[in-house]
């Protein structure tokens, strides 16, 4: 483009200012090429005419507003000083963004303010991202060091540099705070931690304050920060140049010595530290981080005590003496600290103080110094103990940050002095210059190498470009003969001086272009570096250089008694060769003459030619990584927050490279945009037909080439479209042209349409009128037409109502008079009616009270007369009943017919004990013994004692038994008053409802705020939970470093021992039973997959069915249960002797049944465990069955029939009074009694009994009849709805009930059918069991059976005969486990039982636990638990990135959880059960710690699923909901403004993968169905939402917080939409009540907030009404960042930011800008029964488990 085509009227340029440096200005005229003025016009309206000429030419021009502000420098299209300068301004004042890009360098300017930019949330939301994709920080740079480090594996470094206060210190520190966080070490190691202790220590003895920083570092140290392959820290190095050494004995004004010395003297006035003059300690925090880096306490005295002497010795005064050739010390106290200090001697230290020694090759020489000549070498021994101090702790730290292991990579981190000129420029200054004049090189260098990378990679044609070369100026200070060279040519002439070395500089490089002489000095030169010219005076250059300390002092200092002190000066090979045994066997031979000694190398090299080899050493470590700048920049000199000097900032972007880097990118093409990008900015300059072009490159070619004639102006590259400086704006320029001109169309068709409607609206208003006015006049005329026949009417009504009220008069008079004669005659009668009633009433009442008192005195006479007739016949009865009981024909009438049986017995009874003669013959002797003991001890008692304790036994039963009665009585009259108290007076009530409300809302409070505490001891409890799973990893982590370190024997699960089982059942094998039965269930799995809705219907009828007979029965045994507790509460204490001796007898004659019964038992099990298999065995098998049975049957019947002879014979008849004593000879009376009385309680339960199932049939009956009923009335309502329907509705109802009808008998017959095939099914496998048995038996031999041997059952048969009804349990062998464990939790997979019940492992191992506790084995029950609980710790750290496999653990561990929990018998957990269910809860073990347990460990799967989920969908979330075109055409307005990397992205031209809403919500929903699929609970998965959209939520806002490109008004719209749909997706899976809904509210205002509109203070404050759920910081953030889409669009003014601070500053928000995307809501594990009968539940026969028993 031509300078006419510029530099036209409204173009905005740039002019020079001695104040400001530039201000912009408007060009008020067209400017012709040619022309010596240019007319402009200023910001004030003053106009300016500019002049044109060689020595003035044409300003520099501005950037559209559009581009102001960009994130980085090198994207505006006019790159030049004032728009570098009027962007960082913007930015830094407008926006308050400290960071900006200018291509490769990241600019930081100082804000003198603490920002909330560099918390962990920061870190984390900047780790992984790519330097390009979010607002400038330091954290990118080090995040791209970083990701560069760990994909190309090639070595980093991070060059930050700049002038004193700029920052560099506080950059390189964050940048190793990323690293410590990202990078953190993996053991115990704490390396990161090491390395940030590592700064207060060097800035304590490194950093001073200045006039210019108050913590200025005064030395440059390289921090290399070393990985391992798995890129964890592991170890760290630092090395230091040029520390400032004359800072020490030398400060300028204003200015401060090391930090060390200050904060040693502020704790000089502590008593218990003054022999030392000062103090021991330094500041807290530097004395900790001593310790951390591993310096002792005693090292640490030894610092300070070093420090210390260091202040003594610059307070020694030394005074000359009179011939000012000698002189000595002056103040000795100082000196003697000093000497006491360092542990060395005051008369050495004084003499060699102020005397040297010089040594020829002849003698030595002692010679006395001047006043300042020793001066200077107390100054030049100070400097050096301090340097000698400062390398010994740098040393330590390298020492304390070292490691054995071996490092894969590092990132070094240089934080180095920037360019310095001061009015007195020294040594110092020539170093510092002279290591940014090296750095800048390498910098420049780098710069273009990347720009060549960039041209070459999109194959653009690469022409020279032309940048500063600083190698001549490097070439003056470090060549051959160059300033440094001659600097040390001078110091090693014996009398050189400074002036006769800055001679030498004019005589040799005068002729230099960098070089040059001052006018007015001949004693400093100025040399001319890339950033500014620098005078420097030539005084202490030599001396600084030649750094000289006398030897003589130097060996003082080695021979102190301090090991410490002389370890400082100990050289390095001195200290390596002097160790013990290094003697030799040579002779040494001495020398007649004293040979000087050699000095030693390290005292020759002078500080320059140091400085030189430790810098080339810097440069050569930096060309082997790949660098990332940073650049400092200091605002201000005022130290102000957030003020902008514009010509201080000027002076260090030229000296720190940044315009530099400008330059050459301005030179090549500067701006880049992607194709896709250039089509979407300027598709508005495109024709119709090129927009329905799919190929987006042919369509920018031809725009371009329409556009931009110039071919050179522009470069088509693979991937992007290359421009010159300025052709960026002129498309701009073409493009807001466009825009204007449709502007100014459409205003024009809409002033034209406006002026049209006005028309039509006059005329329609003119239409309007006319027709108002003629209505009006027909109006009138009608109204005076109504008025006339309203006054005809009015007069014929006035007429007719006069007349008429004469009439009503008259009426009315007569009515009245009417009524009060009817009313008189009336009450009259009335009250003569009234007499007559009262009358009868009277008589009526005093007749029935003389019928009542007649009746009453007839009835108590009949009473009285009736008691006496019953007492007399009753005591009659009485005695009668009396002298019947003491007869002896009673008695037989009682034992009539008991003595046929009797003889039975008798009989049995003989035949039994002829069988048992053999055992009792041995002891008779013994029973004889016994019963003459016995007979003794009655004779001595007699039997009138047991006759008296009898009776007294009768008289107190009977006396209980009347007690009880009475008591029976007094509880039957006292209801009444039960009653009365039950039921209050309403006056009591209504005070103790008020107070029961008061209770119950100070319940409800309660209640919550224990809700509060519980949630938040929940959320602390899982935070302990979680650091206890990242220990527990940790652990186990270490433990497999062990073991692949030690390489030992490890044990596979066939070596394992395992306890053997304590049952006593035998094991038995039904695999084959399992697998018949795996198999038919298999063959009718696709029947029972195609059950329709009638099933579905018939089942739920059956549920209800089972419902109603589940509460009768548990009405039934409520009944029972109360009635036990009454017969108990009633039971006689007392049993009596006759229970004692039917028990005893029971006993012994149980126990011989039963040794037989284990004999014949036995015997079975030997010969069935024989080898025999032919069928006489197996009849004699049925046979001893047979008996077994008949055996059992006749115990059964002997013990009732020994218990009824007993009761006879004890109540036998009696004779007369004369054989009493003979019948009560053995007691025998007593035990009549109780017989009696036992037989009267076994009658009485009998009749409770008989009476309890006749209520239960009376009440099955009654429900019978209401079930009848209710179906009569349903019958009914369906007749009478039949009967009102019309014929055809009748005909189709009745058709309706048949259907019904027929598919529920067609489910009966289904159900019986399947009973059927479920029986054949089960016979089919006893059957198969049988034919295998009989195979088995008959390939064993045959052994004959002994007839007298008693076989026994085996348990096989047992369980064969009781499979058909199982109790929901599965037994297994102790050596089992294993396989269990293996085949259910190892090795199985989530999609091997998808078709299966969910939880299936859950509820398998919960039948096998409840078999362990069914044999009552707590082995077995701990070591299943505890061996769960591991194995699955196993799986999941294994998959521990598989959320399919988390989900399914996680299901089926709050399933196992729940089961403990709804089965352990626990009132609370069975309210829901089924009664089949309560049967069976575990009945021996409390499993309650096991719970915890478990609980524990689903805690635990939930965060480790949160976290799988999160990892998978957080590499889609920004992308999803800030960068994807929901809404087609609507973002992509403007593209992103800056350059990537090259090295950021990807290599392939395609760029990194993008994620739409669509995959997020499909992902989504791929988590929703694989958790509904594992059975996991609903609020689990509504609880895992809800954290996944929490997740969301801070993802997106803190990508929005950081990113200027995405906060714009079209970003908001696509954030909305974007919003909606996932709101819809949680309405599609009715999750809108898990809380879900609300975690996204920030984000909706945040998108909210991008759309309002933000100009006046109305909208201030509707927006401060809308954003509650944002904090301050994050809504000014937002404001800050808000970037206009075009030219068209305003910008968020500072005085609205100002305005929404005012009105938010009454709230109390957290100082945090970005939201914590690691918080978790509190986990809560709800109770969830499951409806599942365990008894039904089938086992896959894929899991293997066929070894597992149905029990």
């Amino acid at each position: 483009m031509s300078v006419n085509e510029l530099y036209t009227q409204r173009t905005r340029v740039w002019i020079a200012d001695s104040e400001d440096v530039w201000k912009p200005a408007e060009i008020t005229k067209d400017y012709k090429e040619g022309e010596p003025i240019l007319h402009l016009r200023q910001e004030d309206e003053t106009p300016l005419e500019y002049r044109i000429g060689p020595k003035d030419p044409l300003p520099f021009l501005r950037n559209p507003d559009i581009l102001v502000g960009e994130n980085d420098l090198t994207a505006l299209s006019y790159l030049h000083e004032p728009a570098v300068l009027h962007n960082l301004k913007v930015r830094f004042l407008e926006s308050n963004h400290i960071y900006t890009y200018c291509g490769i360098v990241l600019v930081a300017i100082n804000p003198y303010e603490q920002l909330a930019i560099y918390g962990e949330e920061v870190i984390n939301a900047y780790s992984g991202q790519n330097m390009g994709d979010m607002d400038p920080h330091i954290f990118a740079v080090a995040e791209e060091a970083y990701k560069q480090m760990a994909r190309d594996e090639r070595n980093q470094s991070i060059i930050v540099s700049g002038e004193s206060g700029a920052g560099k210190t506080v950059s390189a520190k964050y940048a190793m705070r990323f690293f410590a966080t990202v990078g953190g070490s993996a053991g115990n190691t704490n390396v990161e931690e090491k390395v940030l202790a590592s700064s207060p220590i060097m800035e304590a003895i490194g950093n001073a304050k200045t006039t210019r920083n108050d913590n200025s570092s005064r030395f440059g140290k390289y921090i290399q920060i070393g990985f391992d392959r798995q890129y964890h820290i592991i170890g760290a190095n630092m090395r230091t140049y040029l520390l400032e050494k004359s800072r020490v004995v030398f400060q300028a004004e204003d200015e401060r010595n090391y930090h060390i010395f200050y904060q040693l003297c502020a704790c000089a006035s502590l008593p218990e530290f003054k022999d030392l003059a000062l103090c021991k300690y330094t500041s807290t925090s530097t004395m900790k981080c001593y310790v951390f880096i591993g310096v002792k306490e005693n090292m640490q005295s030894s610092i300070i005590k070093i420090i210390a002497a260091i202040l003594h010795l610059g307070n020694v005064e030394i005074c000359s003496e009179r011939d000012g050739d000698s002189c000595h010390v002056l103040v000795h106290r100082h000196l003697k600290h000093f000497c006491r200090l360092l542990g060395v001697e005051l008369e050495q230290m004084e003499h060699w103080l102020c005397h040297r020694k010089l040594v020829t090759s002849s003698e030595t020489y002692v010679k006395n110094m001047s006043c300042k000549q020793a001066s200077n070498a107390r100054d030049a021994l100070a400097k050096h103990i301090y340097a000698h101090m400062f390398d010994w702790i740098v040393e330590h730290v390298n020492k304390a940050l070292h490691t054995t292991a071996k490092q894969r990579s590092f990132i070094g981190v240089l934080d180095i002095y920037g360019f310095e000129t001061f009015e007195i420029n020294s040594f110092e200054q020539f170093c510092i210059n002279y290591a940014n004049e090296k750095l800048q090189q390498q910098f420049n260098s780098h710069v273009f190498k990347l720009e060549q990378e960039e041209y070459m990679k999109e194959q653009i044609p690469w022409t020279l470009i032309d940048f500063y070369d600083n190698q001549p100026c490097i070439d003056l200070i470090e060549a051959k003969l160059g300033i440094l060279d001659l600097l040390d040519e001078e110091c090693r002439v014996p009398k050189g001086t400074d002036e006769n070395w800055c001679q030498k500089l004019y005589g040799k490089h005068s002729g230099s272009a960098h070089f040059q002489k001052p006018r007015m000095s001949n004693t400093s030169f100025i040399i001319i570096h890339f950033a500014d010219k620098v005078e420097y005076q030539c005084e202490g250059f030599l001396e600084k250089n030649r750094d000289t300390v006398y030897e003589e002092q130097i060996n003082i200092l080695k021979a102190s008694k301090f090991q410490m002190v002389a370890d400082l000066f100990l050289e390095k090979k001195e200290s390596s060769s002097s160790t013990p045994g290094s003697k030799t066997s040579r002779i040494n031979v001495r020398s007649a003459k004293t040979v000087p000694k050699t000095p030693n190398k390290e005292h020759r090299k002078t500080v320059g030619h140091q400085f030189r080899s430790s810098l080339q050493l810097l440069m050569e470590t930096l060309n082997a990584t790949t660098p990332h700048y940073v650049r400092c920049i200091k605002p201000n000199d005022e130290k102000m927050s957030f003020v902008f000097d514009s010509k201080r900032a000027v002076q260090q972007l030229r000296a720190c490279g940044v315009l530099e880097t400008i330059r050459i990118s301005a030179a090549g093409y500067p701006s880049r945009w992607t194709y896709q990008d250039f089509f979407n900015r300027y598709r508005v300059l495109m024709k119709r037909a090129d927009m329905t072009n799919s190929d987006k490159k042919l369509v920018c070619r031809n725009l371009l080439a329409t556009l931009i004639k110039d071919e050179d102006k522009f470069q088509f590259g693979k991937t992007k479209i290359f421009f010159r400086a300025g052709q960026v704006a002129y498309l701009e320029k073409l493009r807001a042209d466009k825009f204007r001109s449709a502007c100014i169309k459409i205003q024009k068709t809409v002033r034209g349409w406006l002026q049209r409607l006005r028309y039509r609206k006059i005329r329609r208003s003119a239409v309007l009128l006319q027709r108002y006015g003629r209505g009006y006049m027909a109006r009138r005329y009608a109204e005076q037409l109504r008025l006339t026949r309203a006054a005809v009417i009015c007069q014929k009504q006035c007429r007719m109502v006069r007349d008429r009220r004469a009439f009503l008069r008259v009426r009315r008079a007569v009515v009245t008079i009417q009524a009060y004669t009817r009313g008189m005659y009336t009450r009259r009668i009335f009250k003569e009616f009234l007499l007559h009633h009262k009358a009868m009433v009277i008589q009526k009442n005093v007749r029935g009270w003389l019928a009542r008192k007649k009746f009453r005195r007839a009835r108590d006479a009949a009473v009285t007369i009736q008691c006496a007739v019953r007492c007399m016949r009753a005591k009659r009865l009485t005695k009668q009943l009396k002298i019947d009981a003491r007869s002896a024909q009673h008695l037989k009438k009682l034992n009539s017919g008991m003595e046929n049986k009797i003889v039975q017995l008798q009989r049995k009874m003989d035949d039994q004990n002829e069988q048992l003669l053999s055992h009792n013959n041995n002891l008779g002797s013994e029973v004889g013994k016994l019963q003459k003991e016995l007979q003794q001890v009655r004779l001595r008692h007699g039997d009138g004692n047991q006759l008296t304790s009898l009776q007294e036994e009768l008289a107190r039963l009977r006396a209980e038994l009347k007690e009880s009665h009475d008591l029976n009585q007094r509880q039957e009259a006292d209801p009444p008053t039960h009653s009365s108290v039950n039921h209050p007076k309403p006056c009591v009530t209504a005070p103790c409802v008020l107070v029961c409300a008061d209770q119950e809302s100070s319940a409800s409070q309660r209640e919550t705020d224990l809700q509060k505490d519980l949630d938040q001891e929940r959320l602390r409890y899982q935070n302990l939970l979680k650091e206890f799973s990242r220990m527990e990893q940790r652990f186990d982590n270490l433990e497999e470093e062990v073991a692949l370190t030690k390489r030992g024997h490890r044990r596979n699960p066939s070596n394992v021992s395992s306890l053997e089982s304590d049952s006593n059942y035998p094991s038995i094998s039904t695999s084959e039973v399992g697998d018949a039965e795996d198999a038919i269930q298999m063959d009718i799995g696709v029947e029972k997959a195609a059950m329709d809705i009638s099933i579905f219907m018939k089942l739920q009828k059956r549920v209800r069915e089972l419902e109603l007979e589940r509460k009768r029965l548990q009405a039934h045994i409520d009944k029972m249960e109360e009635l036990a507790k009454s017969k108990l509460a009633y039971r006689p204490l007392v049993r009596g002797r006759v229970s004692e001796c039917a028990r005893q007898e029971l006993e012994s004659e149980n126990k011989k049944l039963k040794n037989d019964l284990n004999e014949m038992r036995r015997t079975v099990s030997d010969r069935v465990s024989d080898d025999s298999s032919s069928n006489e065995l197996q009849e004699s098998y049925k046979l001893l069955l047979t008996q077994l049975k008949a055996a059992n049957e006749e115990l059964d019947m002997r013990k009732e029939e020994v218990l009824l002879l007993r009761t006879k014979i004890v109540s036998g008849p009696q004779q007369n009074g004369l054989d009493w004593a003979h019948l009560n000879e053995d007691g025998e009376l007593g035990l009549a009694y109780l017989g009696l009385k036992e037989v009267a309680r076994v009658l009485e339960a009998q009749v409770q009994s008989l009476s309890r199932q006749h209520k239960d049939e009376l009440e099955a009956l009654h429900t019978q009849i209401e079930v009848l009923r209710g179906d009569l009335e349903k019958k009914t309502e369906a007749l009478n709805h039949t009967m009102s329907l019309s014929p055809e509705a009748q005909v189709e109802y009745s058709v309706q009930q048949e259907i019904t009808r027929l598919t529920n008998d067609n489910l009966d017959l289904k159900e019986l059918v399947e009973k059927l095939e479920k029986n054949e099914r089960k016979l089919k496998k006893q059957l198969r069991i049988y034919m295998k048995k009989i195979q088995e038996l008959e390939v064993s031999p045959v052994t004959p059976v002994d007839s007298r041997s008693r076989p026994e059952l085996s348990r096989q048969v047992t369980v064969q005969r009781r499979e058909k009804d199982f109790e929901g349990m599965l037994e297994y062998c102790k050596e089992d486990e294993a396989l269990l464990l293996k085949a259910l939790i190892a090795e199985i997979r989530p999609s091997s039982v998808s078709a299966t019940v969910p939880c299936l492992p859950a509820y398998i191992l919960f039948m096998c636990i409840r078999h362990a506790d069914y044999v009552n084995d707590d082995e077995k029950v701990e070591s299943l638990l505890t061996s769960t609980i591991n194995a699955i710790k196993k799986v999941l750290k294994k998959n521990v990135n598989d959320f399919e496999m988390v989900s399914f653990w996680l299901a089926n561990t709050s399933r196992l959880l729940h089961c403990l929990k709804q089965y352990s018998g626990d009132e609370a957990f069975m309210t829901q059960n089924t009664g089949k269910q309560n049967e069976h809860c575990l009945k021996n073990f409390d499993l309650a710690e096991y719970r915890q347990v478990l609980s524990d460990l689903s805690i635990q799967i939930y965060q480790q699923l949160i976290k799988v989920a999160e990892g998978i969908m957080q590499p889609m979330i920004v992308s999803a909901m800030l960068e994807s075109e929901s809404i087609p055409s609507l973002s992509g307005v403007k593209p992103m403004g800056y350059r990537n990397r090259s090295s950021s992205m990807d290599h392939d031209g395609n760029g990194p993968s993008t994620y739409t809403l669509g995959a997020l919500i499909r992902q989504l929903g791929q988590f929703h169905s694989v958790m509904g699929e594992h059975g996991l609970d609903p609020e689990i998965v509504s609880q895992v939402v809800r954290q996944l959209f929490h997740c969301i939520n801070a993802f997106t806002l803190n990508n929005l917080l950081l990113r200027k490109d995405v906060c714009s008004w079209s970003t908001g719209m696509q954030l909305r939409y974007n919003i909606s749909q996932m709101e819809e997706w949680l309405r599609a899976n009715n999750l809108q009540q898990s809380k879900a809904a609300p975690t996204l509210e920030p984000i909706i205002q945040a998108a909210q907030l991008l759309q309002v509109k933000k100009k006046t203070s109305q909208d201030a404050e509707a927006i401060c009404a809308l954003c509650t759920a944002l904090t301050m910081q994050q809504i000014v953030k937002i404001l800050n960042l808000y970037t206009p889409l075009n030219e068209f669009e305003e910008r968020v003014t500072v005085s609205f930011i100002r305005n929404i601070q005012s009105n938010l500053q009454e709230r109390n928000d957290a100082p945090t800008l970005l939201v914590d995307t690691k918080h978790t809501f509190p986990v809560l594990f709800p109770y969830t029964p499951s409806a599942l009968s365990l008894e039904t539940l089938h086992i896959p026969a894929s899991l293997g488990l066929g070894f597992l028993v149905r029990v």
